[in-house]
């Protein structure tokens, strides 16, 4: 058993109560079970703030990135072409996907501390009537920008385009009012701000963008379309579920609620990522992304000036002490992530960054 929480962007700290609902084993077929899918997907409309007569939820087996795939492998058809908004490295992943299942895209890659603009997507589309659809991250923790698909969604339905949104790390830590920002599919995932464990992806679809992927899928597994139909006949999965997950889930949902639904979880994230970057910047750690597009669930930080400084050895002193970080991405420059959603709290901060301080101290006693 380890004894350290997990300051990354999922999977993250959940509470005992939660993990407690993995101790029960169910049958996949069983109507008990059923009845507890079909509840989750009613639950996740009204965190979205859509009805069930315009959206509807399809729980998919897997990672957040199984979800990305069978979104983009189940609604993108061959005569259709996607155009991918990226700046990090889950936005990348989007090519790799198209790429893989020979997906029609074309790619808009932005510098990975600034968001893709709104006025450049409406120009791209204004240029290639061809591209039917528009994706992009909300959340990239590549760096831990927030993007602004609230504008993105705009531009996107004025040019009668469908905008496909990964919000992996945001959905249940940001409010995202789906249709009013004009997302017709949203992707987010199990282990993220719902604060779950891995093992499923899941879905909010505009039912009748979903209706029109008819005959589109490539891949058996990741039909979104069949997926679909399955659940919304009974509740049954049609693969094999990740049963002692979807209880879990389903407990964690219930947390959320107690805690105070999103606007009380969205608090508590902003709150540990203001102390975060607060106290960082006064132990001399400067943040990559801009305090206008910094998001609150992940921070990336420079290493430090003057300090003998190795990302293992201060991962290695943080985790002895009781917490895990993460390594960076950027490969420009030397960076590590912090992330602080979960069940994290502002104490939890405190005690990290007084970790932190010791760790320099120690190091600047050593070079002196």
């Amino acid at each position: 058993m380890n004894t350290y929480k997990l300051l990354t962007p999922g999977p993250l700290t959940t509470t005992d109560t939660v993990k407690q609902e993995m101790l029960v084993d169910r049958c996949t077929w069983d109507d008990d079970y059923k009845v507890v899918t079909q509840k989750i997907r009613r639950q996740l409309l009204k965190l979205a703030h859509v009805s069930e007569d315009d959206y509807t939820t399809v729980l998919m087996q897997g990672s957040g990135t199984f979800g990305v795939e069978s979104v983009l492998t189940s609604v993108v058809g061959d005569q259709d072409k996607v155009l991918i908004c990226s700046n990090g490295a889950y936005g990348k992943r989007m090519v790799d996907i198209c790429l893989h299942s020979r997906v029609p895209f074309v790619h808009y890659a932005q510098d990975y501390d600034k968001v893709p603009d709104p006025a450049h997507v409406a120009q791209l589309l204004a240029q290639d009537p061809t591209i039917t659809h528009v994706a992009m991250v909300h959340s990239e923790t590549t760096s831990g920008i927030l993007n602004d698909i609230q504008s993105v969604g705009k531009v996107v339905h004025d040019a009668g385009k469908t905008f496909i949104v990964d919000a992996m790390s945001s959905f249940g830590g940001v409010d995202i009012p789906v249709a009013q920002w004009n997302i017709d599919f949203l992707i987010s995932s199990a282990n993220k701000c719902i604060q779950g464990v891995p093992g499923f992806s899941f879905i909010l679809c505009r039912r009748d963008k979903l209706l029109a992927s008819e005959g589109k899928a490539r891949s058996l597994s990741l039909d979104l379309l069949d997926q679909w139909k399955g659940m919304e006949k009974d509740g049954k999965w049609r693969f094999t579920s990740p049963t002692h997950v979807v209880l879990a889930f389903a407990k964690a949902l219930e947390e959320l609620e107690a805690e105070g639904g999103i606007p009380a979880r969205s608090r508590r994230y902003a709150e540990n990522n203001r102390l975060l970057i607060e106290k960082m910047k006064a132990l001399g750690f400067a943040t990559y992304v801009g305090a206008s597009h910094q998001g609150p669930i992940i921070t990336t930080f420079f290493y430090p000036a003057g300090v003998s400084f190795q990302f293992s050895d201060f991962y290695n002193y943080i985790k002895q002490r009781g917490y895990a970080i993460y390594p960076g991405k950027l490969t420009e420059m030397d960076s590590f992530r912090i992330g602080n959603i979960g069940e994290i709290y502002p104490q939890d901060i405190e005690k990290l960054t007084s970790i932190i301080a010791a760790f320099l101290h120690e190091r600047k006693e050593q070079i002196a």
